[in-house]
């Protein structure tokens, strides 16, 4: 009896447990399913190869990688990002064709990439290389080759404390004439809107969360934006973008889909939170983390041991001086990309003092940076020539030169990658005329510009094959291709010893004239009527005078910041960029420079 009594109390002692474990699973059951779950995205874009933290750059990979883990560890729940524009730009990634910076970001531990337009510098092929190399995905799943397969892949799925995150990547079909057309033949860009609608219907039946990992932008030159993908397509929870440089300090809502983008060069981390609950974004907020707020962190020491052992390579070759300049040489992107300078002016004469062209045409978008005044380093001319372009001749028509220079400037006064910087010609800008048809007084060598005649052109093989949009030149004869406009620079630079380039009016802007026009219709107005009165009024009644108060004005001095331009000072001011010009005797008004003093009347 006392055996059975011990069976009966074991089994009822067995049965008590295994109760109290399923109404403890139920229990841990119904908590998870009401538990929120924290997911932390961290997301860089535009990076171009700034590796390492500089006074007009970034903070640096090794900075970042410090940040990275340090929310690592507050959140294991993280993710990290890039929108693309990364392995291309500076000599450290330009000159092992991107595998130092795949090595890079494999050591901190990128998640995910989007595939820029100028990641796809080095060709087609070796992105896929690079794509291979690297120990996450780099996504375009908008990017499909001949044979209608997929590039890259489309998509990745990651799982986080068991919510399931979907991640597509979308290229700008502008990559077709925004890199070298060479390294995208047989190459079909897809519209973003179709290939994330399909991303959307495909992922939402395998993921709680979708995230599109796009380089976009929302330039309004551009007909691809992230923005028109998010106001078209449903489902998107967020969109981290690249390709515009756009700084969104706490992120852009539009419906139900929140747009992200980090500015550029690594100057910002940026940080989403995203609080998950039943599979569903409950709360998702945006912010940044500065250069400027991490000014005291230290670099992650395994991440700058890998920096500097590739950088000390390169560094031997690049330190080689090559000459000396007396001043500094503008390359800044608010000037190349609207406006003549002094480097544009030297990069073209560079071209037909090597190829003995009649005329030279490159373009303000390949000319990535300005040079001190001093002494001139290979590094230095490989970082204003980070694409690896080549010169070549090509021979055109003066038609098709006009045409050339009406869509390179297009755009102006705004910026364009595509704006014409010129040698052996120059040419004026009427602003009084229509686009398409605004390039005027295009002299060549001193004589007028002939529709019909034949020219020699030099330019850089990117524009030779149609890129920026000069389709125009490309369909050209082409008579030979020469060296890299790397060595063209630098042997000229070297057979001068010292330089100083000036600007010396080759592209001139003809400005509205409508204020003068009004004012001689008001005169016009005023003589006739003065006339009139004089037919009709046989006798003059004396007014009496009536003094005006005369407005005290009042002046203020605006420093130039860098990265501004005319017209942007002058809408601080409720005034107009023809109005400072005038006042400040400023000859070009596409160029101003840090530092330099702007009166402004109050």
């Amino acid at each position: 009896m006392k055996r059975n009594n011990n069976v009966f109390f074991s089994r009822l002692l067995v049965g008590l447990l295994v109760t109290a474990m399923v109404l403890s699973s139920m229990v841990f059951a119904f908590a998870n399913e009401t538990e929120e779950v924290v997911i932390t995205i961290l997301h860089t874009n535009d990076i171009h190869g700034r590796v390492l933290e500089g006074a007009y750059d970034g903070m640096g990979f090794g900075k970042i990688a410090t940040l990275v883990n340090e929310m690592r560890e507050a959140n294991p729940n993280t993710l990290l990002l890039d929108a693309g524009d990364t392995l291309h730009g500076l000599p450290i990634a330009t000159s092992v064709e991107g595998e130092s910076i795949v090595t890079i970001m494999n050591a901190i531990g990128y998640d995910a990439m989007a595939a820029g337009n100028h990641d796809f510098n080095y060709g087609q092929e070796r992105l896929v290389e690079l794509d291979g190399m690297a120990e996450f995905p780099i996504l375009a799943a908008n990017v499909k080759k001949a044979d209608g397969t997929n590039l890259l892949d489309a998509y990745v799925v990651k799982e986080i404390d068991g919510v399931k995150i979907g991640i597509f990547g979308l290229a700008t079909p502008e990559t077709l004439f925004k890199s070298h057309p060479k390294g995208v033949e047989g190459l079909t860009f897809g519209d973003p809107v179709e290939a994330a609608a399909e991303m959307v219907e495909e992922l939402q039946e395998k993921v709680d969360i979708i995230v599109a990992l796009g380089h976009l932008g929302i330039d309004e030159e551009s007909v691809d934006t992230s923005i028109k993908v998010i106001e078209e397509v449903q489902g998107i929870d967020l969109f981290v973008d690249g390709h515009s440089h756009t700084l969104f300090e706490e992120g852009l809502i539009l419906g139900d889909t929140l747009l992200v983008s980090a500015g550029e060069y690594g100057k910002y981390l940026g940080v989403v939170e995203l609080v998950i609950e039943n599979g569903s974004v409950a709360s998702i907020n945006a912010s940044l983390i500065s250069k400027d707020a991490v000014e005291e962190t230290e670099e992650d020491a395994a991440i700058m041991e890998i920096i500097n052992e590739i950088d000390e390579i390169n560094e031997a070759v690049m330190s080689e001086v090559v000459g000396e300049t007396v001043v500094t040489l503008d390359g800044e992107r608010e000037q190349v990309r609207a406006g003549e300078t002094n480097l544009g002016n030297l990069i073209t004469d560079v071209f037909i003092h090597a190829t003995g062209a009649d005329v030279a045409l490159t373009n303000g978008g390949g000319i990535r940076t300005s040079i001190e005044a001093g002494e001139i380093t290979r590094k230095d001319i490989i970082t204003v020539f980070p694409f690896g372009n080549s010169l070549e001749v090509k021979e055109v028509t003066g038609a098709v030169i006009k045409e050339a220079l009406e869509m390179g400037t297009d755009a102006y006064p705004e910026l364009k990658g595509a704006f014409p910087h010129v040698a052996g010609m120059s040419y004026k800008i009427d602003l009084n005329k229509s686009v398409g048809d605004r390039i005027v007084d295009i002299m060549i060598n001193g004589a007028p510009l002939e529709m019909d005649k034949e020219y020699t052109l030099a330019t850089n093989d990117f524009i030779a094959a149609g890129g920026d949009g000069y389709t125009m030149i490309q369909a050209t004869p082409s008579i030979r291709t020469l060296m890299a406009m790397d060595e063209a620079l630098i042997s000229y630079i070297q057979e001068k010893g010292v330089i100083e380039p000036v600007v010396e009016g080759r592209i001139t802007a003809i400005e509205i004239q409508e204020e003068e026009i009004a004012e001689e219709v008001a005169e016009e107005i005023v003589e006739e009527e003065v006339v009139e009165e004089v037919v009709e009024v046989e006798e003059v009644v004396e007014e009496p005078v009536v003094e005006v108060p005369v407005e005290e004005v009042t002046t203020i001095i605006y420093v130039v910041q860098a990265g501004d331009w005319l017209s942007t000072i002058a809408m601080k001011y409720d005034t107009t960029w023809e109005v400072l010009q005038e006042l400040n005797n400023i000859s070009n008004p596409n160029l101003i420079l840090p530092g330099q003093e702007i009166v402004i009347s109050k």
